[in-house]
């Protein structure tokens, strides 16, 4: 609703969907609803039930997001690589871990329903790091990866954590920054770009 997607994808044969992850972090929450199994299990073969003509091929299958949904896009490519070939991550809160690690003692509950304990995100299924190096390490197909992060964006370091970990596994990154913040006027004009990409 803030983007312009819409109009950007007439004439592009793809069909967007745009789930309602709430506040869950694309996580089978440890006290929550299991939001992970439903987007990337149940919410596909749903779309493709109710738009028969929807490919159900890999190639034809991708994720984007921004901030949260960044980094749910990057989980998506990661540990569903089988499934999504493309993802796109705008301004992605990629580093799960530190978030956790330095949030005030007044959010430890929130982030403990989402995550469980502080302590056990690190090298978890949720730790996109964790996530990258399993998937590289294996014989699975990888997906193609482009991110994109303001250079004033308060996420921006964590992006260059994951560029830099992706770069070092041999991922097929491309990795874009330029000048902008946290803000949904970059990421408008930045979707366009993943949607050329």
């Amino acid at each position: 609703r803030r983007t312009s997607i819409e109009r950007y994808v007439t004439g592009k044969n793809l069909a967007v969907v745009m789930p309602a992850a709430d506040l869950s972090w694309y996580t089978d929450m440890a006290r929550g609803f299991p939001y992970w199994t439903f987007i990337s299990e149940e919410l596909p073969e749903i779309c493709r039930a109710m738009f028969p003509r929807m490919s159900k091929k890999r190639e034809d299958t991708f994720a984007a997001g921004l901030s949260m949904g960044g980094y749910g896009a990057l989980k998506l490519g990661l540990r569903k690589s089988g499934a999504f070939s493309c993802v796109a991550a705008l301004s992605s809160a990629a580093d799960v871990e530190d978030i956790v690690r330095h949030a005030g003692d007044d959010r430890r509950g929130y982030w403990e329903d989402v995550f469980g304990p502080a302590g056990q995100v690190g090298g978890s299924f949720n730790d996109l790091f964790a996530a990258a190096k399993e998937l590289a390490a294996s014989d699975a197909i990888k997906p193609r990866i482009y991110m994109w992060c303001g250079t004033e964006d308060m996420l921006f370091a964590a992006n260059e954590k994951m560029r830099d970990c992706l770069r070092k596994l041999n991922y097929d990154l491309t990795w874009e920054q330029s000048p902008g913040d946290h803000d949904w006027k970059y990421w408008d004009e930045k979707i366009q770009t993943v949607l050329n990409w």
